[in-house]
């Protein structure tokens, strides 16, 4: 190898050096980054909770038809307002009207033959009593020798059939009319019931959201034909965190904002907080109730607020940064930046409330921050 190529290596060689050294020292941190610190406190912090969700109508019916038949008539559309008891859709009786006359003849029949049987009672009594004197008439003569044994025991088969047929015509026979006018009273109401559920009213007031039937069209039994909501009261559903369920309880009221009328100022109360997590983990939900002007529909994004005061650990808010989904800040210690995880709780515009990973005392960088990284040399002005 010549001279001159083993120079251009050794130059080659002290270089790639320099550069690596150069990069190591990048890597550690390289000059100190100049932050204002501040020291966590224990004390109040005031802010405001807000909340966002979606409005919901406080009541909603699902109506379904109790029995098969043909819709003849509608009383009302997809949004029209309805009372308590309005009309909402009428079916054919047509048939059931034909089936509830014959069922009342039945029921008219069923009474002839009860009466029937009473009177058939009547006259076995009065056969009865006929056939108990004449025994007792035969039975002084028989006793006197005047009447033979062969007729005394004529009359006293007679006696025992008349007491057979009274007491057959005054029970069973009763009891059997009594029940065929049970059943054909029961028949005719089965039908007349029949009758008023072709007749489909609304159960509460509020407005037709749904409609899946037209006239001239069967519905079947059990299946939703009519939705009706009652938007006289909605409800922001939202969710709250459980650090967050402490500090709100049902009847507390919020001041409620509807993005899409920004200048429009409601009250709300918490109405209800929901016992268990939702699926998302760790939060609950809660519902607002909102009384509507008449302006707000169902479905419109909200938002609910109120002011709230909590103790704990305080820093400035500026301290405080996110990195992949997590909280985190800087304690300053030796003049060195320490990475610290934390969970951080309310926040307002100028603190910031941390519930876990810092103590009280301990220093924070509040300035700089997204220029530090874990271990890097820090002066502190």
């Amino acid at each position: 190898m010549s001279k001159r190529i083993k120079i251009t290596l050794a130059s080659l060689l002290v270089a790639i050096i320099l550069l690596s050294a150069a990069g190591c020292a990048g890597r550690n941190g390289g000059g100190a980054v100049a932050v204002t610190a501040a020291t966590a406190e224990r004390r109040e912090l005031e802010t405001t909770l807000e909340l966002s969700g979606v409005l919901a109508p406080v009541h909603s019916v699902d109506i379904a038809s109790k029995i098969s038949g043909k819709a003849v008539s509608l009383g009302a559309n997809v949004g029209s307002a309805v009372r308590t008891g309005d009309v909402l859709i009428q079916l054919d009786t047509d048939t059931l009207s034909a089936q509830l006359a014959q069922a009342e003849a039945g029921l008219q029949s069923a009474g002839a033959a009860a009466e029937a049987a009473v009177n058939q009672a009547l006259l076995a009594g009065i056969n009865l009593d006929a056939a108990q004197k004449l025994y007792d008439r035969t039975r002084v003569l028989y006793e006197s020798g005047a009447v033979s044994q062969s007729q005394m025991d004529d009359i006293t088969d007679k006696l025992n059939i008349a007491k057979n047929q009274y007491e057959n015509a005054s029970g069973p026979a009763q009891a059997q009319a009594q029940a065929a006018i049970s059943t054909a009273r029961a028949n005719v109401r089965n039908i007349q019931v029949q009758i008023d559920n072709a007749t489909i009213r609304s159960p509460i007031d509020g407005i037709v959201a749904v409609q899946n039937v037209n006239v001239g069209q069967v519905v079947a039994p059990s299946v939703t034909v009519i939705s009706i909501v009652d938007t006289s009261t909605l409800k922001l559903k939202s969710t709250v965190s459980q650090d967050l369920l402490p500090l709100l309880a049902v009847g507390r009221e919020m001041d409620v904002t509807i993005n899409s009328y920004p200048d429009l100022s409601l009250k709300g109360t918490i109405s209800n907080i929901g016992p268990i997590a939702v699926s998302t983990g760790e939060v609950f939900p809660l519902e607002i109730a909102v009384n509507n002007s008449g302006d707000l529909l169902a479905g419109l994004s909200a938002r609910a607020s109120t002011r709230i005061t909590v103790e704990g650990i305080v820093i400035p808010s500026s301290a405080v940064a996110q990195g992949g989904g997590e909280s985190y800040l800087f304690v300053i210690s030796d003049n060195t930046a320490v990475k610290r995880i934390v969970k951080a709780g309310l926040k307002s515009n100028q603190a910031a409330q941390i519930l876990s990973g810092l103590s009280a005392g301990e220093k924070v960088a509040v300035t700089n921050v997204g220029a530090l990284a874990d271990n890097k040399p820090v002066t502190v002005k």
